[in-house]
């Protein structure tokens, strides 16, 4: 998990290359924790612009993670409306961050490039100390441009994860606000 400046705030290492990310997540504590609404995340707050709802704090996610109040996951892009069109487009835009953070890591520390032969306990060590350099590199050189221009998008085939209804309806209830006045995006037309 990032942030918007390319940081890393949550990684979990370890598990077999095989897994799923979204299987990963789930298995985490952090997974686990959102899950059971164990994290301390702030207030539903309105969105910019408006008075009401208060919407809660997202996590983005591929087609493969599990729609919830609190993570938020595109639409299937089967005969998708104008508005779930832009929602998507919207989602992929966030979601560019963490991938293009992957990206920088990996650009930054070339060992991440290739397998990692070393014994399981050295790698996790290994891949934990990249991320913690790339953090205090990012903290001290600031934000670079050019960084979010080194990786990406790759598209991932969509899985059938279902959601919850309540993250249904906060996922419903962004789309309208992207189509809204106060939260259109003046290009977003053209770019889907």
């Amino acid at each position: 998990m990032c942030d918007a400046n390319y940081s890393f705030r949550y990684i979990d290492v370890g598990s077999y290359g095989s897994r799923s990310d979204s299987a990963v997540f789930a298995h985490s504590d952090f997974g686990k924790m959102l899950q059971n609404k164990a994290l301390d995340l702030p207030e539903h707050i309105a969105l910019p612009g408006t008075t009401s709802p208060a919407m809660p704090f997202v996590f983005v996610g591929d087609e493969a993670f599990a729609l919830g109040e609190n993570l938020m996951r595109p639409y299937s892009s089967r005969g998708l409306s104008l508005a779930r069109r832009v929602f998507n487009y919207r989602l992929t835009r966030a979601r560019r961050v963490v991938e293009c953070a992957f990206g920088i890591l990996a650009n930054k520390w070339r060992f991440l490039h290739t397998p990692i032969h070393l014994k399981l306990e050295t790698a996790i060590s290994a891949v934990k100390a990249a991320c913690v350099l790339h953090n205090f590199v990012r903290a001290r050189d600031g934000y670079n441009f050019e960084d979010s221009l080194t990786h990406s998008l790759h598209s991932h085939r969509p899985s059938v994860v279902r959601g919850h209804r309540q993250g249904a309806a906060v996922r419903e209830q962004f789309t309208a606000y992207f189509m809204s006045p106060h939260g259109a995006l003046p290009w977003q037309l053209e770019a889907i």
